[in-house]
């Protein structure tokens, strides 16, 4: 009677550790996005010009982006709860920085401190939660992570600006620091160590020499190609969405269209949580390639709130789903031992996205009627089919 509870318990997912491992993944995510939305505000405070305080909001994701590589090579080498609250007490610092900062260069050093702290933890904090998985749930399992990462999202902009409204900037950041200090002592309470995972040899075989600091996974780079594609007219309407609604005069609460975004990605993370073990790579991919047309589709002909709405549904469809099918992918292409290196190569594709996104969303406004923004963004998905059809033999690991 006493070996089936124990297999369960084993296979279970949210274990005490993932439960910790999941709560401070929330708040180190809501406090890394808490600064976000008033970063260019309050440095304009400061003094500085409009294209200043875009340089400064901008400077944390290309940090971050820049330290990818060694945050992935660190990870798989050390023990995953120091490193985890290590990196957050960096984002710790930056937060409490915010609050003290008194010219846009001191807040430069600050976010430059942040953008370190946020690529280590968030490499490390996935790498972690991986670790303890049975490898037969990793994409159940990476879908919950991704639902806690997707309401830190939600949940820190609108901390942040509402913040700022009622009480003032800095009030934000003492939010953003609170949010670091609970994310540290959520790891504390974590009693798996995380230490490196040993590569298992076959008997007689020596042990390979140690490699330098690989910059990507190899294995994992289709998943991160995908996640730019995806990215671009996400974070493109992201940044563009107020001033289309604007420009064409549109009757819609665009304001509630992240919100409810967020609202369906928890609830698709939640219902398809186990199909993620499932269904293939192959499958996922062409499914959120027609609801992220869908999407594209209806923010062009959108007249009112109805098809808003349908189009952030179609866009939770989309590239919400993608950002778990990619990772777990990822995850599962590199295999044990490597799991480190593979988020940060799927984070690699994420800044990227992030940053190309508001730039080639930036070009296309300007350059084509805003009639036509969303009709040439959609050229993003064609392009995912085409990287699927290279690279489908290499994405054929574990049923994907």
């Amino acid at each position: 009677m006493t070996l089936p509870a124990r297999i369960t318990r084993r296979e279970r997912l949210v274990t005490r550790d993932a439960a910790f491992i999941l709560a401070a993944t929330f708040c180190y995510m809501a406090c890394f996005m808490v600064t976000g939305p008033v970063v260019v505000g309050f440095t304009m405070s400061l003094g500085a010009t409009v294209a200043l305080a875009g340089v400064v909001s901008g400077v944390t994701s290309l940090c971050s982006l820049a330290c990818r590589p060694v945050a992935g090579n660190v990870t798989d080498r050390v023990g995953k709860r120091r490193l985890a609250m290590a990196s957050a007490l960096l984002m710790l610092v930056s937060s409490a920085g915010h609050i003290v900062a008194a010219s846009p260069i001191q807040l430069v050093a600050f976010r430059v401190i942040g953008g370190m702290g946020y690529s280590l933890c968030s490499v490390c904090m996935s790498t972690w939660f991986a670790q303890t998985l049975p490898q037969n749930r990793v994409g159940a399992a990476m879908s919950l992570f991704g639902m806690m990462n997707a309401l830190g999202v939600a949940v820190g902009p609108a901390l942040g600006i509402s913040l700022f409204q009622s009480v003032g900037y800095r009030a934000a950041f003492v939010c953003s620091t609170v949010l670091a200090a609970c994310s540290i002592a959520c790891m504390g309470m974590v009693h798996d160590p995380g230490r490196p995972v040993q590569k298992q040899k076959a008997q007689g075989q020596q042990d390979a020499p140690r490699t330098g600091i690989k910059l990507l996974s190899i294995e994992a780079l289709p998943a991160a190609v995908m996640i730019i594609l995806f990215a671009v007219p996400y974070f493109a309407t992201q940044s563009y969405l107020v001033n289309y609604v604007a420009d064409r005069a549109l009757p819609v609460a665009e304001e509630w269209f992240f919100t409810i975004y967020a609202a369906v990605l928890l609830a698709m993370r939640i219902v398809l949580r186990d199909v993620f073990d499932r269904v293939s790579f192959r499958t996922f991919t062409l499914c959120s390639c027609v609801s992220m047309l869908a999407s594209l589709a209806l923010l062009w002909c959108m007249h009112g709130n109805l098809a808003m709405v349908a189009a952030a549904v179609c866009m939770a469809g989309g590239y919400g789903i993608m950002c778990s099918v990619c990772q777990s992918t990822a995850v599962k292409l590199a295999g044990p031992g490597k799991t480190g290196l593979a988020n940060s190569t799927y984070y690699m594709g994420f800044d990227i996205g992030m940053f190309l996104g508001p730039a080639v969303g930036g070009v296309v406004y300007g350059a084509v009627a805003p009639v036509w923004f969303y009709p040439a963004l959609a050229v993003c998905v064609p392009l995912a089919i085409v990287v699927l059809a290279f690279t489908r033999r290499g994405l054929r690991v574990q049923g994907r």
